[in-house]
């Protein structure tokens, strides 16, 4: 452990709250309990107060992926989810290192932050087209866009006639 992985980090309000929540519902399961709960320090616990098994956790953690209708990663990987919108957000990379508690802002930046640039999207969508790409529902809606504006023009152009004839 280093100093810094042991210093105050200030949490967002969403995770607060979240916590406050944890607590409330943590002393309704002691409560039902009763002489079956261990008493600890732990904020994440079973129904009786002890530790959650490690697989244990990620089964939970799989299930409320799935029903947040988000793709399932592996737990670790929500370290780089947050290095990434980190950068995305434009924080400073100093502060998402430590935030993430890394001691070497290469690991931060090299191997958590998974962000392409604006430039590297545009590349893409380059590349994309140059291959025959664009999703053919973009095509269609370009399409569709593209005839909407003809038929605009057709009747802008059928009022200036009429205008012009009277």
């Amino acid at each position: 452990m280093t100093e810094a992985s042991e210093a105050v980090l200030p949490l967002p309000d969403v995770c607060l709250t979240a916590l406050r929540l944890r607590q409330k519902e943590q002393q309704a399961a002691k409560e039902r309990a009763e002489e079956l709960w261990t008493e600890s320090d732990m904020v994440f616990t079973t129904r009786y107060g002890t530790p959650v098994e490690p697989r244990n956790f990620t089964r939970e953690f799989d299930r409320r992926c799935e029903r947040a209708g988000v793709r399932r990663i592996r737990v670790h990987d929500t370290r780089h989810t947050c290095a990434s919108l980190l950068a995305a957000l434009d924080v400073h990379p100093r502060i998402a290192m430590q935030i993430l508690r890394h001691s070497e802002i290469a690991v931060t930046m090299e191997v958590y932050t998974h962000v392409p640039s604006a430039d590297t999207r545009r590349a893409l969508r380059k590349l994309g087209k140059a291959l025959g790409g664009g999703s053919k529902e973009k095509k269609e809606g370009k399409e569709k866009k593209g005839k909407r504006k003809q038929q605009k023009r057709a009747e802008e152009q059928a009022a200036q006639d009429g205008q012009q004839e009277s």
